[in-house]
């Protein structure tokens, strides 16, 4: 199933999962935004990491997230993003 049918109908789940892992405001980026994802694409996922998160509670939402939606996760934050192109990223990604 491509990501973006699959984020449309659980949204709401993956804003859950952000929250237990803390990390919030998810907005998604890439293929899915522009509506070019296809089946086996992955879902481009940014969030911001409260203070105290660690590599281990972004690693373990990405596995929640990737078990949830049954499609491959890159999860990033915006320190993640390379410099080139961060600003672009950060100005086009849209809310979950």
């Amino acid at each position: 199933m491509k990501p973006s049918i699959v984020l449309a109908e659980r949204h709401d789940a993956v804003r859950n999962a952000a929250s237990r892992y803390r990390t919030v405001n998810p907005r998604v980026f890439g293929s899915v935004l522009h509506g070019t994802d296809k089946e086996g694409s992955d879902l481009d996922l940014l969030v911001d990491a409260l203070p105290g998160a660690t590599l281990f509670d972004l690693g373990a939402l990405q596995v929640a997230l990737e078990q949830l939606l049954g499609v491959p996760v890159d999860l990033v934050t915006p320190g993640d993003l390379p410099v080139k192109i961060r600003d672009y990223v950060l100005a086009e990604a849209r809310p979950v």
